[in-house]
């Protein structure tokens, strides 16, 4: 079985952080706005380095939105910098009307997404976030497992005309996918070949996903392992060949069960070949404040959850 390195745990707003100040570098059409979370996006090089491109708009989330679009009509291409929350919850009419329904090349850029926000409780986390953008029409959804592929995810992204919603976290995980690698959008990453059980993650459940897969395989259980960075566009045929394979998945995601990944592969297999799936996610709850290593466990968002999904999907078999 192919195994993976942890070369270092790094927290994935790092990696956006480091995108960001490559994009500064190489495309002078970047501009980068954030609300009074600077340091905590990991921005502060770009606001160093370009500080005719970067927009400090305070503690007016909507109003950052409003502004990235109006840069647009310019050709200007915006990054949007705040919590996970802030960006989408709070602000979720004027990404609608003034970014999706006008098809505004604006990059929404959300870090401290999930439960692994941790301490600051469950005002500041959000568990929501993927199923409000991935309903907005034209949005692209993208949730990233570490630091190498959020870098690779910011570049990318500059590249692709059209509004994103970038989603990545606050605490440091392992950061095992290849550096300066390619980041295609809307095509899904298998990272281990398996027969009996189909294992597809998005974003810190990627790494537990390959932990559940090396204990499946001690059991003698093969488990095929795809990293799912686009929640949508979604890789329909990267999945419905692993299952015709397989004939059983288990989706896991930090985010509510109910409008994150696991829905949008459900409708996959609805649609056309019904299969067995467990899910591994929120079990329609708010968070709580604790550590994020405490509150994925609570929560069942770990290796040993998937783990344990794996062997009840394949007894539906």
């Amino acid at each position: 079985m192919k195994t993976y390195t942890n070369t270092g745990n790094k927290d994935t707003r790092s990696g956006f952080g480091a995108g960001l100040t490559e994009l500064g570098k190489t495309n002078e059409n970047v501009v980068a706005l954030c609300a009074d979370l600077t340091g905590s996006l990991k921005m502060d090089e770009f606001k160093a380095n370009h500080p005719e491109r970067f927009f400090q708009v305070g503690i007016a989330e909507a109003n950052m939105i409003g502004i990235a679009a109006g840069m647009t009509i310019g050709g200007k291409i915006p990054f949007t910098g705040t919590f996970a929350n802030f960006s989408t919850g709070r602000v979720y009419d004027q990404i609608r009307q003034s970014v999706a329904y006008s098809d505004k090349n604006v990059k929404i850029c959300a870090s401290h997404a999930g439960v692994t926000l941790g301490e600051d409780g469950a005002t500041h986390q959000i568990l929501e976030d993927i199923g409000l953008m991935k309903m907005l029409p034209g949005m692209t959804v993208i949730n990233t497992c570490d630091y190498n592929q959020t870098k690779a995810a910011t570049l990318a992204i500059a590249k692709h005309h059209g509004p994103v919603y970038l989603r990545f976290g606050r605490p440091k995980v392992p950061n095992f996918t290849p550096e300066n690698g390619d980041f295609n959008i809307g095509k899904a990453v298998k990272l281990i070949d398996g027969n009996d059980v189909t294992l597809v993650a998005t974003g810190h459940l990627v790494w537990e996903a390959l932990e559940a897969a090396k204990a499946l395989h001690e059991s003698g259980i093969s488990a095929e392992v795809i990293n799912i960075h686009t929640i949508k566009p979604l890789d329909d045929k990267a999945i419905l060949e692993s299952v015709n394979k397989t004939g059983c998945i288990v989706t896991a995601e930090e985010h509510n069960f109910l409008g994150g990944l696991g829905e949008s592969v459900a409708r996959v297999l609805a649609q056309h070949n019904p299969t067995p799936q467990e899910f591994v996610a929120t079990q329609d709850t708010f968070g709580e404040s604790g550590t994020p290593a405490q509150l994925m466990e609570k929560y069942g968002l770990n290796s040993e959850a998937i783990l344990k999904a794996a062997k009840t999907v394949l007894k539906r078999k």
